[in-house]
């Protein structure tokens, strides 16, 4: 009798893993931005991008990387809406070029490389500025101002599935986003990879919308969003872009290779 308790045991906690899986690849949740008021985050954002030029025959490599601290605490939240203060605490930037190196230091100003101040100095007018940002349950925002872009929260808060969501579940959203000056929309697509009670695992892939001529790209990456909060808690993505540009009376093809990554804690 004994052995055959031993038997039944792992036997009995496979069977209760099996029946966990199953409900939870079939239970459907609906997801909504629903953040708790009072609790504050941080946000670390980075991005390495590759350019390649061709110019008059020439190829012209250029190496880009970006790091972003961001905060933010909900001040208020309904079923609604949630109103948010975002502020950008510090900002690293580093672009290698043709044997020459330009760099950018938030918390050290004084050494930036003169070649990009005027480009720093639009960072600058957003560092330690906090913004109050309102978004509604679907995850947009419905206060739109020029002082808010740089506060913005588009790394954080996606768009929301219309309808609840299950391992397997798909949905669209677009928006817009910028390279070298040039803005266009893409549109991504979320498919749902697994769902447990601490978090959502998704996969998604964008596509640049033919709405441009001079530009086509491709996005792919994966991410991990709070089911209670409906924030984006991580998520890696990698981007390729080409695209035409005009410069001093020149037509200048150019690719961007890209990957940027996104992690958020509580404070």
């Amino acid at each position: 009798m004994k052995n055959t308790k031993k038997l039944l045991t792992p036997m009995f906690l496979v069977l209760i893993g099996l029946a966990t899986l199953s409900f939870m690849a079939k239970e459907a949740i609906t997801l909504r931005l629903h953040p708790e008021a009072g609790k504050s985050y941080t946000v670390n954002s980075k991005a390495t991008s590759m350019s390649l030029m061709e110019v008059q025959g020439q190829t012209i490599n250029m190496t880009q990387t970006m790091e972003t601290n961001q905060s933010f605490t909900v001040k208020e939240a309904t079923d609604t809406q949630s109103v948010i203060e975002s502020q950008i605490e510090s900002m690293k930037m580093s672009i290698s070029q043709m044997g020459m190196k330009f760099e950018y230091d938030s918390e050290h100003p004084e050494k930036t490389s003169p070649m990009i101040a005027d480009q720093t100095k639009e960072f600058e007018k957003s560092i330690k500025k906090p913004a109050d940002l309102t978004y509604d349950a679907m995850g947009n925002m419905i206060s739109e101002k020029e002082e808010e872009s740089m506060n913005s929260l588009g790394n954080v808060i996606i768009k929301m599935p219309e309808e609840p969501i299950s391992v397997g579940s798909t949905w669209t959203t677009s928006n817009t986003q910028g390279v070298s000056g040039m803005e266009f929309t893409v549109e991504f697509t979320y498919t749902v990879t697994s769902i447990s009670k601490k978090s959502i695992e998704v996969s998604f892939k964008g596509n640049i919308l033919k709405n441009n001529d001079n530009i086509t790209g491709t996005y792919n990456g994966t991410a991990s969003i709070n089911p209670a909060t409906g924030l984006l808690m991580k998520s890696n993505t990698k981007s390729n872009i080409s695209m035409t540009i005009s410069q001093q009376g020149l037509t200048i093809p150019m690719t961007v290779n890209g990957n940027s990554t996104v992690t958020v804690a509580e404070k």
